[in-house]
């Protein structure tokens, strides 16, 4: 878990570096498998390439807190995808059992964003490029759902709440991602397939407007 030496180290390395490393934190609450261990990870900030990591992150109390507006740059020039302020795990994989946990709390009206995604690289062609993505919609209070259509949970505006996203990857095959909200399993779907892979969250926006997401607790599980 962060410490708050680690903290005012991280601040200053997200003001002057990309890279920022965390330790293995500690569980915070039992994990839904009790078999996974929190380990090491670090990650980089990806942000509008034509703006320092200060104009859209900040990390302040133990907690990371991300923006973007839909007219910002993208993450590399001359790119075609849409904006983001976001954490990219350095830790990649291509089978085994990984798992992403954190809490999340989104502001009221922001509409658009991934918060939370499996990102897959070096895919076969033609197939998905995430395994999940869990989008943000300005409906019923605030909801989060996988894609568009499959919700997660409603009424999740100004409040904490824990995601946390268990894969099992398959070398050459599929595997299975499973999503719990506060605890609770809420979704469980095969992933897409042979890919090297990693972890992101943040704002990945799709919408219109400000899109602003804050993070706390966050740690990296393997089994």
């Amino acid at each position: 878990m962060e410490t708050p030496a680690l903290r005012r180290s991280m601040l200053a390395l997200a003001l002057t570096a990309p890279l920022l490393v965390a330790p293995a934190g500690q569980a915070f609450a039992q994990p839904p498998s009790v078999q996974w261990t929190s380990t090491p990870y670090s990650y980089d900030v990806q942000k509008p390439h034509n703006l320092p990591t200060s104009a859209r992150y900040k990390f302040e109390g133990g907690v990371h807190t991300m923006w973007v507006y839909d007219y910002d740059a993208p993450h590399t020039p001359g790119s075609p995808t849409d904006p983001r302020t976001e954490l990219r795990f350095h830790q990649e994989y291509t089978s085994g059992q990984r798992a992403w946990q954190g809490e999340i709390f989104i502001p009221s009206g922001v509409s658009g964003p991934t918060v939370v995604q499996i990102l897959r690289e070096n895919r076969p062609a033609g197939t998905r490029a995430t395994d999940i993505m869990l989008n943000v919609a300005n409906i019923n209070g605030g909801t989060l759902r996988k894609d568009s259509n499959q919700v997660i949970a409603t009424g999740i505006y100004n409040k904490w709440f824990t995601i946390r996203i268990e894969h099992t990857a398959v070398a050459g095959g599929r595997g299975t991602t499973r999503t719990y909200y506060n605890g609770s399993l809420k979704l469980t779907h095969a992933d897409e397939g042979p890919a090297n892979r990693y972890f992101k969250n943040g704002v990945y926006h799709h919408g219109s407007g400000r899109a602003e997401a804050r993070f706390r607790n966050i740690t990296y599980w393997r089994q």
